[in-house]
């Protein structure tokens, strides 16, 4: 049970070397995060099954990042299967009739979906190469997040730099799930549009997704606990805004 927005809202991603090292992390983790993104570096790892049933039965909630993109009908039956499952977000990828697909696939469960914007590791450059020539980054951003609030998307994964503008255009209707968070004085390692936690809360991001931070360090726990201190110290002065205070 999350006592605060900042555990509610913390995941880590458990982009670790194979199960029996994502369940230690979990283990470590304990009373401090409960949120657990599995991606594509433990996807066809052995154990992996199992272990996002453990979790799950044991009241984790995981992230599925698997970014599935195919064929719509290929894409309903696959989200239909982690509906099934039991994980609680599922990563898409795709036009307005996969996104549908994949609505249809979830059916009535609990699950939500979210479309992939641009990847926190790529910059003008890289999207210029892909062939998106006519537009910028956070142009591109706001296209597929507009689309995905049509189609029927819960959310979207986007960087902090581009949150402010998605919860402007849809109307703040769509959640935001912000990975590429590097805190204050920490190596960007391979994310070019990085933010720390604080600001991509203040930014209006709903969910943090954080890696390498807190899984790299010697004491995962204290360094989830300092993340969450820097969340929390952003959703407190965002309350107070709110509130009508004056500074």
């Amino acid at each position: 049970m999350t006592n605060t927005k900042a555990e509610a809202g913390l995941i880590v991603a458990l982009d670790v070397e194979d199960a029996g090292a994502a369940e230690r992390m979990i283990g470590a983790l304990e009373g401090t995060a409960h949120f657990f993104k599995i991606g594509l570096a433990l996807q066809l790892a052995p154990g992996v099954d199992e272990l996002i049933r453990s979790a799950i039965k044991q009241g984790k909630e995981i992230f599925l990042d698997y970014k599935y993109y195919d064929v719509p009908e290929t894409l309903r039956k696959a989200v239909s299967r982690a509906a099934n499952l039991g994980v609680s977000f599922l990563t898409i990828h795709g036009p307005s009739n996969l996104i549908r697909a994949a609505v249809q696939g979830r059916g009535s469960s609990d699950l939500k979906l979210f479309t992939v914007t641009v990847l926190t590791s790529m910059d003008a450059g890289d999207i210029a190469e892909m062939g998106y020539i006519n537009h910028s980054v956070e142009e591109l951003v706001l296209i597929r997040a507009r689309k995905a609030l049509e189609a029927g998307c819960d959310g979207v994964i986007a960087s902090g730099l581009e949150t402010q503008r998605i919860k402007q255009v849809s109307g703040d209707k769509l959640l935001v799930v912000t990975p590429g968070i590097r805190p204050e004085g920490y190596p960007e390692d391979d994310q070019k549009r990085k933010v720390t936690p604080g600001d991509a809360i203040r930014a209006g991001a709903d969910y943090l997704v954080v890696g390498r931070p807190i899984t790299g360090d010697n004491n995962p726990a204290e360094a989830a606990r300092r993340i969450l201190i820097d969340m929390q110290e952003a959703f407190d002065s965002l309350s107070y805004l709110s509130s009508g205070a004056s500074i």
